[in-house]
């Protein structure tokens, strides 16, 4: 049976790396992949056509593909848009219907590419590191949030929201990949000073020493990540973080290889009741 792929170039440059991966899928169609993809309109793109970021239709796609190949959305012509029908809201909506909770950015630095990076030679030559990021818990999600007026002025609120159960899952997904890798996990979060954090630091630990016994695990405050990404950014293997975290700490990880447009993404969801893996790949 073919396996279904639903292509989302989006916006931008996306549009091109789109057709580029297509080229990629129809020649390895040649070598007996069986793929059969179909295009359609997410982001900026779907709200100039539609009006929505995310139309039900093509939600409805997603959820009905084996794949799904996302370009890119965003761009400035779509700043002044109201929120929810910003660009990325299509982005979120995808993360957040097909339950795609588990984002994996690895970030590798090739020798041909290595003058690409800001950083010394010796520091990144031959880095090798994986960010398994939360992607539908968290800040991002949490309730309430908005912008209020209130008798002192404008007040604003985002919460960040976690569940044992999300937290464990994610960690399981970081601790079976270090299980391929160096047997190696940090664990970042801000338990000085968020509740959260804490939850966080108490459900991976437990979840280690439970069913991982044999995986090196350590903690780090998310800020003395981001400075020791930069010090000394070998020192890491696979990094588990929450959204926000992770969504800051795997752009500058980026970086260090010297582009955002280096790095690619998997996000990935549980397994539904016949097995399949929901999954979409930037």
């Amino acid at each position: 049976m073919s396996s279904k792929i639903l292509v989302l170039p989006g916006d931008g440059i996306g549009v091109e790396v789109a057709n580029q991966a297509i080229r990629v899928i129809e020649k390895l169609n040649d070598h007996g992949l069986d793929a059969i993809y179909e295009k359609d309109l997410v982001g900026g793109a779907s709200y100039d056509a539609n009006g929505d970021p995310l139309t039900p239709a093509v939600l409805e796609k997603a959820k009905n593909s084996d794949a799904i190949l996302l370009g890119a959305v965003g761009g400035s012509k779509w700043d002044d848009v109201e929120r929810s029908k910003r660009p990325e809201a299509g982005l979120l909506g995808l993360r957040k219907e097909l339950e795609l909770f588990a984002n994996l950015r690895p970030a590798l630095v090739f020798e041909a590419l290595v003058s690409a990076s800001t950083l010394k030679k010796e520091v990144v030559n031959n880095l090798d590191i994986m960010i398994v990021r939360e992607l539908t818990g968290g800040v991002y999600f949490g309730q309430p949030r908005g912008i209020e007026e209130t008798a002192n002025g404008k007040k604003a609120v985002d919460t960040q929201v976690y569940h044992d159960y999300e937290i464990d899952r994610i960690a399981r997904v970081a601790f079976d990949l270090a299980k391929k890798r160096k047997n190696k996990v940090t664990s970042c979060e801000k338990s000085n000073v968020m509740e959260a954090g804490v939850l966080w630091k108490e459900e991976v630990q437990a979840l280690k020493d439970k069913d991982y016994k044999k995986i090196e695990l350590s903690h780090m405050l998310a800020d003395n990540c981001a400075m020791q990404l930069l010090r000394d950014p070998k020192q890491f293997d696979v990094i588990v973080t929450d959204n926000l975290f992770g969504d800051i700490l795997s752009d500058e990880a980026a970086m260090l290889t010297g582009s955002l447009g280096l790095l690619p993404s998997a996000s990935l969801g549980a397994k539904d009741k016949n097995g399949k893996i929901r999954s979409m790949y930037e």
